[in-house]
This record gives structure tokens, sequence and C-alpha cells, in this order.
């Protein structure tokens, strides 16, 4: 089982500290050299990584033990002003062989699903639970978090492939504030974004990606997009603890 302490880790920390997985070390200077390339698209992303604003946390592709205990001190950092805009990358250990977008798709949701088995806190009466519904949001610890994968089957999207592991990101919602989808600003930082993904990746905007709040949108396709144009069919793997005992079996 993966130690618990200090789950939640510092560029610093991966650069120096000798405990961790060397896979985890390769793995992470992969999504450094990419990220921080001027032709990134992501200049959020950029900036975060160069200006120490993004902390990472990783899982065995065995033992997912320290992801909710990560989680948990990265959004306690948000009790501190200092840090309305830090994001969360997670980075999952390596498969053997390299799998389908598939088989990526599933152990995303898989983590996800777990997260909210062991989420200590009950999600707001309000807050909606069926992932249909345009106005659902993934919520851990009492905070809604957009989560969203990148993964080495992203052959067209080569902005969702940062190297051979799956590197899940975790924004807490309250991060967009003043950037929503229905602010000028929220708009035209998104747009400007939205245009240079579509230049790195020679595809336009998928379908299903869209804002928070959009009644036309289901917030849960934009998680793990396809890589391709195609809207995403089907319902969403998520199950809220509540909702399990009436899904429908995925076998």
């Amino acid at each position: 089982m993966i130690s618990t302490k200090h789950a939640l880790l510092t560029l610093e920390d991966i650069e120096t500290r000798d405990d961790l997985p060397s896979w985890l070390k390769e793995e992470f200077q992969t999504f450094k050299a990419t990220v921080t390339d001027k032709t990134f698209p992501c200049y959020f992303g950029r900036s975060g990584l160069l200006n120490g604003e993004l902390r990472y946390g990783y899982i065995n592709r065995e033992d997912w033990s320290n992801l909710p205990q990560t989680l948990k001190e990265f959004l306690a950092l948000f009790e501190q002003p200092k840090h309305k805009r830090h994001g969360l990358f997670v980075f999952v250990e390596p498969m053997e062989v390299e799998g389908s977008l598939e088989d990526y798709r599933q152990q995303f949701w898989d983590i996800l699903q777990y997260l909210h088995t062991e989420d200590e806190l009950e999600w707001p009466e309000d807050a909606p639970k069926d992932p249909d519904h345009y106005l659902w949001d993934f919520r851990f610890h009492g905070e809604p978090i957009f989560a969203f994968g990148n993964t080495p089957a992203y052959k067209q999207r080569k902005t969702r492939a940062l190297g051979n592991s799956m590197v899940i990101g975790f924004q807490p919602r309250k991060i967009f504030q003043g950037l929503e989808g229905t602010e000028k600003g929220g708009v035209m930082s998104r747009e400007k974004v939205r245009e240079r993904v579509e230049k790195w990746d020679n595809l336009p905007k998928h379908p299903d990606i869209s804002h928070f709040g959009d009644p036309t949108h289901n917030e849960w396709k934009q998680f793990f997009i396809g890589d391709d144009s195609e809207p995403i069919e089907g319902k969403c793997p998520f199950h809220h603890k509540s909702m399990q005992a009436t899904a429908e079996p995925t076998s």
C-alpha cells in the first residue's frame, strides 16, 4: 500500500525526493516538457507549472488508496486565497502494454467511482446526482470538481496525450470564478485556448466541449472526450451511491 503521508506533491518534491517510483519521475519529465512547450495550447497549464501553482499525485495500477488523501490535501490549499487558481494532476502507473482509448476511459471512470465510494461527505441535497442532468458535476469532500483524462491512446487529439501514463486533471469549480462560460472574460479566454487546441490537434473542437450550465450539454461527456469529432453516445459510467441500486448492470 502506498503511504498516504504527504500524498500531495509539489514540483520540487517530484524532482528531488528519492522515495518516489522511477516511473513517476520519468513520466513527469515528459509531462513537464510537453506542458512547458511555448506552443502548448493551454497557457493556464503552462504558467501554472512554471509558477508552481500546480500540484501532483500518483497512484499505482492496483493501489489507489492514497488518492482520496491526495485530493483532500489539495482541496485544503484553497483555504488560503493565494491558491485560488491551483490545479492537480494525478499520474496513473502506465499499463504494461498501452491500452485502447476505451481501456483508459474505463479506468478513468473506475477511479472517479472509487473516489466517490471513499468520500466521507454527502453531496448537497440540491446537487443533481444523475449525470444526465445538465447541472450535474462530480463532487468530492464537498467540492464540485471538473476532472479530465489525458492518455497515450489519444493519437489525433495530441493535447490530451501527456506521456505513457494516464494523467487525470482535477480542477475545483471555484477556480473558474470570473472565468465562467457565461462571463465575458471566461468566454474570451476559453475561446483563445480552444483556438490554439484546434491548431495543435488539427481537429475542430470536440462537439461535447461546452461550458458548465449549458442546458444542451452533459458535463460528464467533457471529462473524457473521444479522439475524433463524434459526440459521445450512451450513459455515463458513474453512479452516485444513492442511484447504484437502480443502475443497470454493465455485463
